[in-house]
Protein backbone atom coordinates (compact mmCIF):
# COMPACT_ATOMS: atom_id res chain seq x y z
CA UNK A 1 0.00 0.00 0.00
CA UNK A 2 1.37 3.70 -1.04
CA UNK A 3 2.04 6.00 1.20
CA UNK A 4 -0.82 8.26 0.04
CA UNK A 5 -2.90 5.09 0.75
CA UNK A 6 -2.00 4.46 4.36
CA UNK A 7 -2.92 8.43 5.12
CA UNK A 8 -6.39 7.88 3.12
CA UNK A 9 -7.28 5.05 5.32
CA UNK A 10 -6.10 6.57 8.50
CA UNK A 11 -6.87 10.35 8.03
CA UNK A 12 -10.57 9.76 7.04
CA UNK A 13 -11.84 13.18 7.46
CA UNK A 14 -10.66 16.84 6.44
CA UNK A 15 -10.50 17.55 10.11
CA UNK A 16 -8.35 14.59 11.03
CA UNK A 17 -6.20 15.75 8.44
CA UNK A 18 -6.22 19.33 10.20
CA UNK A 19 -5.90 18.08 13.79
CA UNK A 20 -2.62 15.38 12.01
CA UNK A 21 -1.15 18.72 10.27
CA UNK A 22 -1.07 20.98 13.74
CA UNK A 23 1.11 18.11 15.60
CA UNK A 24 3.18 17.36 12.61
CA UNK A 25 4.01 21.16 12.03
CA UNK A 26 4.89 21.85 15.85
CA UNK A 27 7.51 19.48 15.88
CA UNK A 28 9.51 21.96 17.24
CA UNK A 29 7.10 23.05 20.51
CA UNK A 30 9.63 24.17 23.02
CA UNK A 31 6.92 22.82 25.86
CA UNK A 32 7.32 19.21 24.73
CA UNK A 33 10.98 19.17 23.60
CA UNK A 34 12.83 21.51 26.50
CA UNK A 35 10.97 19.07 29.08
CA UNK A 36 11.78 15.55 27.66
CA UNK A 37 15.22 16.55 27.21
CA UNK A 38 15.99 16.47 30.68
CA UNK A 39 15.61 12.92 31.16
CA UNK A 40 14.05 11.63 27.72
CA UNK A 41 10.94 10.76 28.59
CA UNK A 42 8.64 13.18 26.27
CA UNK A 43 5.16 14.14 27.51
CA UNK A 44 2.26 15.67 25.63
CA UNK A 45 0.08 16.09 28.31
CA UNK A 46 0.25 18.42 31.71
CA UNK A 47 1.21 18.33 35.15
CA UNK A 48 -0.43 17.51 38.73
CA UNK A 49 0.73 18.17 42.22
CA UNK A 50 2.42 21.54 43.71
CA UNK A 51 5.35 23.04 42.61
CA UNK A 52 8.24 23.34 44.83
CA UNK A 53 8.53 26.96 45.08
CA UNK A 54 12.32 27.32 45.50
CA UNK A 55 12.59 26.76 42.03
CA UNK A 56 11.41 30.76 41.88
CA UNK A 57 14.13 31.73 43.94
CA UNK A 58 17.81 31.70 43.52
CA UNK A 59 20.23 32.64 40.74
CA UNK A 60 18.16 34.52 37.92
CA UNK A 61 20.34 32.90 35.21
CA UNK A 62 19.22 29.17 35.87
CA UNK A 63 15.83 30.57 37.05
CA UNK A 64 13.99 29.15 33.85
CA UNK A 65 16.15 25.79 33.44
CA UNK A 66 14.86 25.20 37.08
CA UNK A 67 11.23 26.05 36.52
CA UNK A 68 11.39 23.81 33.54
CA UNK A 69 12.74 20.58 35.56
CA UNK A 70 10.03 21.16 37.95
CA UNK A 71 7.38 21.32 35.49
CA UNK A 72 8.64 17.91 33.91
CA UNK A 73 8.14 16.29 37.32
CA UNK A 74 5.06 17.29 37.68
CA UNK A 75 4.03 15.73 33.99
CA UNK A 76 5.83 12.59 34.64
CA UNK A 77 3.94 12.40 38.49
CA UNK A 78 0.56 12.79 35.64
CA UNK A 79 1.62 9.62 34.39
CA UNK A 80 2.55 7.92 37.32
CA UNK A 81 -1.15 8.72 38.77
CA UNK A 82 -2.49 7.30 35.64
CA UNK A 83 -0.41 4.04 35.56
CA UNK A 84 -1.28 3.53 38.97
CA UNK A 85 -5.26 2.94 37.78
CA UNK A 86 -4.60 0.63 35.61
CA UNK A 87 -4.91 -2.51 38.40
CA UNK A 88 -2.85 -5.43 38.00
CA UNK A 89 -1.02 -5.75 34.88
CA UNK A 90 0.63 -8.68 34.07
CA UNK A 91 4.12 -9.13 31.73
CA UNK A 92 2.14 -10.90 29.54
CA UNK A 93 -0.70 -8.57 29.08
CA UNK A 94 -1.23 -5.90 26.56
CA UNK A 95 -1.59 -1.90 26.90
CA UNK A 96 -3.12 0.50 24.25
CA UNK A 97 -1.74 4.25 24.59
CA UNK A 98 -4.05 5.75 22.15
CA UNK A 99 -3.12 8.95 21.37
CA UNK A 100 0.63 8.45 22.02
CA UNK A 101 2.47 11.49 21.06
CA UNK A 102 6.42 11.39 21.90
CA UNK A 103 5.43 8.15 23.58
CA UNK A 104 6.62 8.82 27.04
CA UNK A 105 3.91 7.26 28.98
CA UNK A 106 3.71 3.90 27.05
CA UNK A 107 7.80 4.08 28.29
CA UNK A 108 6.90 4.56 31.59
CA UNK A 109 4.06 1.58 31.42
CA UNK A 110 6.79 -0.67 30.30
CA UNK A 111 9.21 0.00 32.71
CA UNK A 112 6.62 -0.42 35.25
CA UNK A 113 4.58 -3.58 34.41
CA UNK A 114 7.44 -5.44 31.71
CA UNK A 115 4.73 -5.95 29.25
CA UNK A 116 4.03 -5.39 25.50
CA UNK A 117 2.64 -1.42 25.10
CA UNK A 118 1.22 -0.60 21.64
CA UNK A 119 0.66 3.34 20.76
CA UNK A 120 -1.09 4.74 18.18
CA UNK A 121 -1.31 8.42 16.71
CA UNK A 122 -2.37 10.17 13.62
CA UNK A 123 0.76 12.17 13.36
CA UNK A 124 3.65 10.39 11.37
CA UNK A 125 6.05 12.97 12.53
CA UNK A 126 5.23 11.61 16.62
CA UNK A 127 5.19 7.81 15.37
CA UNK A 128 8.41 8.49 14.13
CA UNK A 129 9.70 9.92 17.02
CA UNK A 130 8.49 7.84 19.59
CA UNK A 131 9.90 4.88 18.27
CA UNK A 132 13.10 6.39 18.12
CA UNK A 133 13.10 6.65 21.58
CA UNK A 134 11.88 3.43 22.19
CA UNK A 135 15.17 2.53 20.44
CA UNK A 136 17.16 4.53 22.85
CA UNK A 137 15.50 2.91 26.09
CA UNK A 138 16.17 -0.38 24.95
CA UNK A 139 12.46 -1.65 24.86
CA UNK A 140 11.61 -1.20 20.90
CA UNK A 141 11.19 -4.88 20.90
CA UNK A 142 8.13 -4.84 23.66
CA UNK A 143 7.14 -1.09 22.59
CA UNK A 144 5.76 -0.16 19.55
CA UNK A 145 4.44 3.17 18.16
CA UNK A 146 1.99 3.11 15.14
CA UNK A 147 0.42 5.62 12.36
CA UNK A 148 -2.75 4.25 13.01
CA UNK A 149 -6.42 6.33 14.26
CA UNK A 150 -7.90 5.48 17.71
CA UNK A 151 -11.24 5.02 16.10
CA UNK A 152 -10.34 2.20 14.07
CA UNK A 153 -7.14 0.38 15.47
CA UNK A 154 -6.92 -3.00 13.64
CA UNK A 155 -5.66 -4.86 16.23
CA UNK A 156 -7.54 -7.94 17.49
CA UNK A 157 -10.75 -8.23 19.33
CA UNK A 158 -10.21 -8.74 23.07
CA UNK A 159 -6.48 -8.28 22.59
CA UNK A 160 -6.04 -5.31 25.52
CA UNK A 161 -5.59 -5.68 29.26
CA UNK A 162 -5.58 -1.73 29.35
CA UNK A 163 -6.10 1.34 27.17
CA UNK A 164 -5.39 5.21 28.23
CA UNK A 165 -6.28 8.52 26.64
CA UNK A 166 -4.28 10.98 28.29
CA UNK A 167 -5.83 14.34 26.97
CA UNK A 168 -6.52 12.72 23.35
CA UNK A 169 -10.17 12.61 23.84
CA UNK A 170 -11.05 15.91 22.73
CA UNK A 171 -10.28 15.37 19.04
CA UNK A 172 -12.66 12.20 18.76
CA UNK A 173 -16.67 11.53 18.93
CA UNK A 174 -16.23 9.98 22.24
CA UNK A 175 -19.20 6.87 21.21
CA UNK A 176 -16.79 5.69 18.35
CA UNK A 177 -14.18 5.79 20.65
CA UNK A 178 -15.50 3.68 23.17
CA UNK A 179 -17.07 1.53 20.95
CA UNK A 180 -13.77 0.48 19.62
CA UNK A 181 -12.00 0.55 23.18
CA UNK A 182 -14.57 -1.87 24.27
CA UNK A 183 -13.84 -3.83 21.24
CA UNK A 184 -10.70 -3.89 22.00
CA UNK A 185 -10.76 -4.84 25.50
CA UNK A 186 -10.71 -8.50 27.50
CA UNK A 187 -13.35 -8.89 29.41
CA UNK A 188 -12.62 -7.19 32.99
CA UNK A 189 -10.12 -4.73 30.95
CA UNK A 190 -9.12 -1.48 32.20
CA UNK A 191 -9.66 1.84 30.38
CA UNK A 192 -8.31 4.81 32.05
CA UNK A 193 -8.87 8.50 30.65
CA UNK A 194 -7.44 11.64 31.95
CA UNK A 195 -8.99 14.55 30.38
CA UNK A 196 -10.33 18.26 30.67
CA UNK A 197 -13.58 18.61 30.20
CA UNK A 198 -16.48 21.66 30.71
CA UNK A 199 -18.78 21.61 32.88
CA UNK A 200 -22.34 21.34 31.84
CA UNK A 201 -24.04 22.95 35.13
CA UNK A 202 -22.49 26.07 33.68
CA UNK A 203 -24.34 25.37 30.33
CA UNK A 204 -21.91 25.32 28.30
CA UNK A 205 -18.63 26.26 26.36
CA UNK A 206 -17.44 29.01 28.66
CA UNK A 207 -14.98 31.67 26.86
CA UNK A 208 -11.90 30.36 28.61
CA UNK A 209 -12.88 26.70 26.91
CA UNK A 210 -13.45 28.24 23.61
CA UNK A 211 -10.06 29.69 23.50
CA UNK A 212 -8.27 26.31 24.41
CA UNK A 213 -10.27 24.70 21.68
CA UNK A 214 -9.27 27.51 19.21
CA UNK A 215 -5.78 27.17 20.44
CA UNK A 216 -5.54 23.32 19.81
CA UNK A 217 -8.06 22.56 17.25
CA UNK A 218 -9.46 20.78 19.66
CA UNK A 219 -13.55 20.06 20.60
CA UNK A 220 -13.51 19.61 24.73
CA UNK A 221 -16.64 17.25 25.11
CA UNK A 222 -19.11 18.30 28.54
CA UNK A 223 -18.50 16.34 31.32
CA UNK A 224 -21.49 14.37 31.28
CA UNK A 225 -20.78 12.57 27.67
CA UNK A 226 -17.79 10.72 29.23
CA UNK A 227 -20.04 8.71 31.42
CA UNK A 228 -22.92 8.32 28.86
CA UNK A 229 -20.51 7.02 26.01
CA UNK A 230 -18.64 4.65 28.50
CA UNK A 231 -21.77 3.36 29.79
CA UNK A 232 -23.22 2.83 26.14
CA UNK A 233 -20.31 0.63 25.18
CA UNK A 234 -20.07 -1.79 28.30
CA UNK A 235 -17.44 0.50 30.26
CA UNK A 236 -18.45 0.89 33.77
CA UNK A 237 -16.78 3.89 35.87
CA UNK A 238 -15.34 2.50 38.93
CA UNK A 239 -13.02 5.46 39.69
CA UNK A 240 -13.57 8.97 39.10
CA UNK A 241 -11.02 11.66 40.39
CA UNK A 242 -11.48 15.59 39.96
CA UNK A 243 -7.87 16.82 39.26
CA UNK A 244 -8.55 20.12 39.13
CA UNK A 245 -7.39 21.58 42.16
CA UNK A 246 -4.59 19.29 41.62
CA UNK A 247 -3.12 21.10 38.03
CA UNK A 248 -4.03 24.94 38.81
CA UNK A 249 -0.33 25.03 40.06
CA UNK A 250 1.51 23.29 36.76
CA UNK A 251 -0.33 25.94 35.10
CA UNK A 252 0.82 29.11 37.91
CA UNK A 253 4.32 27.62 37.12
CA UNK A 254 4.23 27.51 33.07
CA UNK A 255 3.19 30.78 33.03
CA UNK A 256 6.65 31.93 34.65
CA UNK A 257 8.39 29.78 32.17
CA UNK A 258 10.45 30.07 29.28
CA UNK A 259 8.05 28.06 27.67
CA UNK A 260 4.87 29.38 28.13
CA UNK A 261 2.72 30.04 24.82
CA UNK A 262 -0.28 32.49 25.83
CA UNK A 263 -2.61 29.74 26.44
CA UNK A 264 -1.80 29.32 30.50
CA UNK A 265 -4.60 32.59 31.26
CA UNK A 266 -7.03 30.46 29.47
CA UNK A 267 -6.35 27.61 31.42
CA UNK A 268 -6.66 29.01 34.94
CA UNK A 269 -9.37 31.36 34.04
CA UNK A 270 -11.31 27.96 33.25
CA UNK A 271 -10.25 25.88 36.12
CA UNK A 272 -10.82 29.00 38.87
CA UNK A 273 -14.05 29.66 38.02
CA UNK A 274 -15.15 26.42 37.54
CA UNK A 275 -16.43 25.72 33.69
CA UNK A 276 -13.47 23.47 32.91
CA UNK A 277 -12.56 20.57 35.01
CA UNK A 278 -9.28 17.79 34.78
CA UNK A 279 -10.63 14.54 35.27
CA UNK A 280 -9.35 10.93 35.87
CA UNK A 281 -12.38 8.22 34.90
CA UNK A 282 -11.27 4.09 35.08
CA UNK A 283 -13.52 2.19 33.78
CA UNK A 284 -13.86 -1.81 33.32
CA UNK A 285 -14.81 -3.73 30.83
CA UNK A 286 -18.15 -5.66 31.54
Amino acid sequence: MTSTAVESKVLRTAYQKSVAAYWNNNQQDPVNLRLGEIDGLYHHHYGIGEYDASVLEGPEETRDARIIQEMHRLETAQADVLLDYLGDVQPTDQLLDAGSGRGGTSIMANHRFRCRVDGVTISEYQVGFANEQAVQWGCSDDVQFHFRNMLDTGFDTGSKRGIWTNETTMYVDLFDLYAEFSRLLEYGGRYVCITGCYNDVTGGRSKAVSKIDEHYTCNIHPRSHYFKALTANNLVPINVVDLTAQTIPYWELRAQSSVATGIEEAFLNAYREGSFHYLLIAADRI
